[in-house]
């Protein structure tokens, strides 16, 4: 396929932390305190999360997460530079990108799906800036929002997890996730943080 298709990015170095991509919506709080409270403060890699928001109303997601995890929570700010054991959650009514330089960009460019912040603008520019280093999680939600950034994801030779129906409050997120046949794990709740620690870990023997 010729350059420029989008059937393939091309791994290269990355100058940032290792990342990893969470995106939820409908049961998504329970489902990312699961996960993110698993993680030792020290986790060696950076997590931006986009869990859909009412638009017109502050969140208070990432303080609320402060309290319950090891790891640092913080709402995602325009330029700041990713780091690792820290948890950068996007904001009401913007969508969150992680730029090649390892910098966040919050904009408000159109919704994608009918949402902003969109999981598959996330996703898919986390397959462009890390490449084959790249993990994108989906986790319990309605709808098919992800379904796009995965393929972006699996396409840059980056990692994707999805929530299993058993353990998922909602699961249209996950199944669309799941249909596209790029998502090469499908775990119970409990199980994912381990499986992100592991491939976090293995990324770390090897970069």
């Amino acid at each position: 396929m010729a350059p420029g298709t989008g059937d393939h990015i091309p791994a290269h170095a990355i100058d940032h932390p290792a990342v990893v991509a969470m995106a939820s919506s409908a049961g998504g709080l329970a489902a990312l305190s699961a996960v993110l409270s698993a993680f030792p403060a020290d986790f060696p890699a950076a997590i931006l999360v986009v869990q859909h928001l009412d638009p017109v109303h502050t969140s208070h997601l990432a303080e609320i997460m402060e309290r319950r995890i090891a790891i640092h929570a913080t709402q995602a700010h325009d330029g700041e530079r990713v780091r690792h054991g820290t948890a950068y959650f996007a904001i009401p009514d913007r969508h969150l990108l992680l730029n090649n330089d390892g910098t966040l960009s919050l904009t408000s460019a159109p919704a994608v799906h009918f949402v902003r912040p969109a999981a598959d603008l996330l996703f898919s520019s986390v397959a462009a800036s890390s490449g084959d280093q790249a993990i994108a999680v989906v986790l319990s939600g309605g709808g098919s929002d992800g379904a796009e950034g995965v393929v972006a994801v699996a396409k840059a030779g980056g990692t994707v997890i999805a929530q299993d129906e058993q353990s998922s409050e909602f699961f249209s997120m996950p199944r669309a996730a799941i249909e596209t046949g790029r998502v090469d794990h499908v775990l119970p709740l409990d199980s994912i943080a381990d499986c992100i620690m592991k491939l976090v870990d293995d990324r770390s023997k090897v970069t």
